[in-house]
């Protein structure tokens, strides 16, 4: 079974590199999807409230016969439950959900700007830290300005920024932020939408070079960039295939031709203008 590194956090917790996503997975398919990926290897998985599958991972996680010092559990508290109290509950609704008494990660899943809140959020997400029923805290979708706000008004620094990054988009200003205040950068969307990024000539080309398969190159250059990652796919083939990504490495060259791939383009919302609750 493949050894996943790992990142430490800014508070000492480690994270695995390579989890596993189930964002647009439904509820039904959800713990065969986590269980043919907690039986491929990984160990670390990542809803969210908004997805609607929380319990469904839970279920996958009970019947795992895991210990539970070696899963590394993340869920994020959605739009509509911000609010300091709000915050509170929901996040007892995903621990309640997930069937668990701690989470390994809790992100605020979006800034939602109109709303004004999130700082509120934070405090929240800061007490149940303080409470030792979290072992890290983070968030997600968040701009610089977005952190400069959250470190004027808070004590802890997020552990984690989760955000859409792919050679399409590749977030330099946000990584070299993350990089100087001792924030890890997890992206979504790994591989961007609708495949035009896994037929780029740059990209086939190396997959020819390294005897891999598109998707895997890009996994692995988000790797060599010091990003965690997690890849989302039902298909048990691609579960495996996408956490195979430690038997070669990038050169110099490879990675500069993936950095001219960059578009500024976004597949998801712009994160100052998502407000939906």
């Amino acid at each position: 079974m493949t050894t996943i590194p790992t990142v430490e956090l800014n508070n000492g917790v480690h994270m695995p590199q390579v989890g596993f996503g189930v964002f647009q997975v439904p509820a039904e398919e959800t713990t065969r999807a986590v269980t043919t990926a907690l039986e491929a290897g990984y160990r670390s998985i990542d809803t969210a409230t908004a997805y609607a599958n929380e319990a469904a991972v839970g279920r996958a996680l009970a019947d795992s016969g895991i210990a539970r010092d070696e899963l590394f559990v993340t869920t994020k508290l959605w739009n509509a439950d911000q609010g300091y109290d709000e915050t509170l509950r929901a996040f007892d609704k995903s621990l309640s959900e997930l069937g668990l008494e701690y989470l390994d990660l809790y992100l605020i899943h979006w800034p939602v700007p109109e709303a004004g809140l999130y700082t509120d959020s934070w405090r929240a997400l800061e007490q149940v830290y303080a409470d030792s029923r979290v072992r890290a805290i983070g968030v997600s979708n968040f701009q610089p300005h977005h952190l400069d706000r959250l470190a004027q008004e808070s004590r802890i620094v997020p552990a984690v920024n989760q955000i859409e990054l792919h050679p399409y988009l590749q977030q330099q200003e946000l990584r070299a932020y993350h990089a100087e205040h001792g924030i890890i950068t997890e992206a979504w969307s790994p591989l961007a939408k609708g495949g035009e990024l896994l037929a780029e000539p740059a990209v086939t080309a190396l997959a020819d070079k390294h005897g891999r398969t598109p998707a895997q190159i890009v996994l692995r250059w988000h790797l060599q960039l010091g990003n965690v990652v997690i890849p989302k796919s039902v298909t048990p083939s691609r579960v495996r295939e996408n956490l195979d990504l430690f038997g070669f490495e990038l050169d110099d060259s490879d990675l500069a031709d993936l950095a001219k791939l960059e578009k500024g383009l976004r597949t998801g919302p712009d994160p100052d203008t998502f407000n939906v609750r």
